[in-house]
């Protein structure tokens, strides 16, 4: 028996203050018994949860929360909520008037207690929406810290993730989705989704003996069909209905009880593959989730790195792939719990290693055996869940002592790519596995390709962790260019983002080693062509002029360098000098070398027939070793 708190009353059924009535207590963590009351013999309407009570209309808190206040519409009964305080909401509470954090959360009928964009909700044990509904929206966080906690639906009480993707350009654009709640299908979240646009990826299946990360006998993606229950922490490709807009934003929304507590996923990996191990993961909750909490808790099982689908590029039928038409695979950014994260596709945003709510993630795996997902990993902040990637650096790598370098590659016609150099403890200037260092992942035809190389490694990189120890005037950074592109051109080499002592306090030059060209990249960017082919040793990252020949030196010599056509197949060259020309090479607009000549004289007139009407580039070494460059125009 137990004295009941004063003022519960049901209907006409009022107990008195002091009535002692038989009862037993629910609350297994209850520390003051007077608190509270769990049940009562004579059917007084009430529901229960860990931490609260809810009797004859009042909720009383039990369990560890040391207070309680109720929101009722204009302001908080006992003052601003903590992790301490059993918190009720009576009525509408939008978190735009303030994020808060309850020791238990109940929600009573006809109450809506909205997430906003940018905000979040943090409870210590459990959640009860008693016949009220709770609304997160897409770049909100509602986190439960004890894995204990139970999150629990009284019908017709509702909960709701309403989740927005970036802007697709095409419906068929994939996104890589995550279930964060109970026992939801396929069809209830994607209803006019044509069924072959809906997948998991099959992990066990999957056998990569060629090297190209595709599966050998196509049998990784399967089917999510209609009726299917999405199993949390699975990854799903999902495209927008085939009616959706272009140039639209996608969204879903997913309804039911919100996971929580420990989530348990497969973890696969198939002996005959000779590749990487891909598994198709996702985030489980209705909240960003730290990946580098996340690996480090498993990492017996997968590696350091995520992969993001960014997508850029429609399908094309010379990507590699088992389909008539692949999509690019240059468009996955990329994470790394060492080195930070690099941007992929047409989007400048670079991973933060936070996951955002229902985000799926490709991983490799390590071994066969179950990861798990917990509590311990979501993030109640306001910034953790505002990057989802249509297809996250973590708190310990905003660190800005390490030197960190992204170089961007772009062009007028929208290829992008992105490379991080990043010197870090624990890297090495060799592979280092993907801990600190990401493979680029390219298809067959892809347009064009940024990426790092390793000394003695035919491996390409898009992110590289070096030694801390290596980063000073005397470094040099590989960078290896490929294209496909087979039409003119210009590229573009920028410096997206640096960070540390030495970088900001050190001038970058990009060094091109087909023209003999030093630019000086603090300063600004650097166009050039190329032709189509693999160039891994055309450019270097330096930080120091050499004796070759700087942007600033074409300039001041194009007033002595002077180019003369005398008819449609001669032209003269002068140096303006007395110097002598020792060799003269002329390149088209795609860096492809057309003509090279030997020279002894301070003016040279030579034969250069068949040449179409363009512009070129003329590079003339002179007899003290002196380098002149001019581009020129044959009419």
């Amino acid at each position: 028996t137990s004295t009941l708190p004063p003022g519960l009353t049901n209907g006409t059924n009022a107990v008195a203050l002091g009535e002692t009535r038989n009862a037993s207590y629910n609350c297994s963590t209850l520390e003051d018994p007077s608190l509270i009351l769990a049940a009562v013999s004579d059917n007084l309407n009430w529901t229960s949860s860990n931490s609260a009570l809810t009797l004859g209309g009042c909720t009383y808190s039990c369990g560890d929360c040391a207070s309680t206040s109720t929101w009722n519409g204009s302001g908080w009964s006992s003052g601003t909520p903590d992790l301490t305080t059993a918190v009720i909401i009576t009525s509408n509470y939008n978190t735009s008037a303030g994020s808060f954090s309850a020791c238990s959360l109940t929600i009573n009928a006809g109450a809506v207690i909205s997430v906003d964009n940018g905000t979040y909700i943090e409870v210590e044990n459990d959640v009860l929406v008693n016949d009220g509904e709770i609304r997160v929206e897409s770049g909100g966080n509602f986190v439960q810290n004890d894995d204990s906690g139970t999150f629990t639906l009284n019908p017709p009480g509702t909960a709701v993730l309403n989740k927005v993707t970036p802007v697709k350009n095409a419906w068929y654009f994939y996104t890589y989705w995550s279930s964060p709640v109970v026992a939801e299908t396929i069809g209830n979240v994607f209803p006019d989704v044509d069924g072959d646009r809906r997948f998991y990826f099959d992990a066990s299946e999957f056998v990569d003996t060629n090297g190209d990360d595709v599966d050998d006998d196509d049998n990784d993606w399967q089917y999510a069909l209609a009726g299917d229950t999405m199993v949390p922490g699975v990854g799903y490709a999902i495209t927008a209905a085939r009616l959706h807009p272009s140039g639209a934003a996608d969204s879903a929304t997913f309804e039911g009880e919100f996971n929580t507590g420990d989530i348990p996923v497969g973890i696969a990996v198939n002996p005959a593959n000779t590749g990487i191990n891909w598994n198709f993961l996702g985030n489980p909750y209705p909240s960003a989730i730290d990946y580098i909490a996340f690996q480090s808790a498993n990492s017996s099982l997968i590696s350091g790195a995520a992969y993001f689908w960014s997508q850029a590029t429609a399908p094309n039928a010379t990507n590699p792939g088992n389909e008539a038409l692949n999509f690019d695979l240059n468009d996955y950014a990329v994470f790394t719990i060492g080195s930070g994260g690099t941007a992929g596709g047409v989007s400048t945003e670079i991973p933060t290693g936070y996951i955002a709510s229902a985000q799926g993630f490709f991983t490799p795996a390590l071994t066969t055996g179950t990861a798990i997902f917990t509590n311990s990993m979501r993030m109640a902040d306001n910034t953790s869940n505002n990057q989802f990637f249509k297809g996250t650096a973590s708190k310990n790598l905003n660190n800005t002592q390490d030197n960190k370098l992204w170089i961007n590659l772009t062009s007028g016609n929208g290829i992008f790519n992105q490379v991080l150099i990043s010197y870090v403890d624990g890297a090495t200037d060799g592979n280092d596995g993907m801990y600190y260092d990401a493979p680029k992942i390219v298809s067959g035809n892809f347009a064009a390709a940024l990426y790092t190389i390793m000394n003695n490694d035919e491996a390409i990189y898009a992110i590289q962790g070096k030694s801390t120890s290596s980063i000073n005037e005397n470094e040099i950074i590989n960078l290896g260019f490929s294209t496909n592109v087979d039409v003119p051109t210009i590229f573009n080499l920028s410096v997206a983002q640096l960070q540390g002592d030495f970088l900001n306090n050190n001038t970058v030059y990009l060094k091109d080693n087909l023209l003999n060209i030093t630019h000086n990249l603090s300063d600004g960017d650097y166009n050039f062509t190329s032709e189509t082919g693999v160039f891994t040793d055309r450019f270097e990252v330096v930080f120091k002029e050499e004796s070759t020949l700087t942007v600033d030196e074409i300039v001041s010599n194009e007033s002595t360098f002077q180019i003369i056509q005398r008819d449609s197949d001669r032209v003269t060259f002068k140096t303006g000098t007395s110097e002598t020309i020792k060799s003269v090479i002329i390149y088209d607009l795609f860096g492809r070398k057309v003509y090279q000549f030997k020279g002894g004289n301070s003016s040279e007139t030579f034969n250069i027939p068949n040449v179409k009407t363009g512009i070129y580039l003329a590079k003339a070494e002179l007899s003290t070793g002196v380098i002149m460059t001019k581009k020129a125009i044959k009419r």
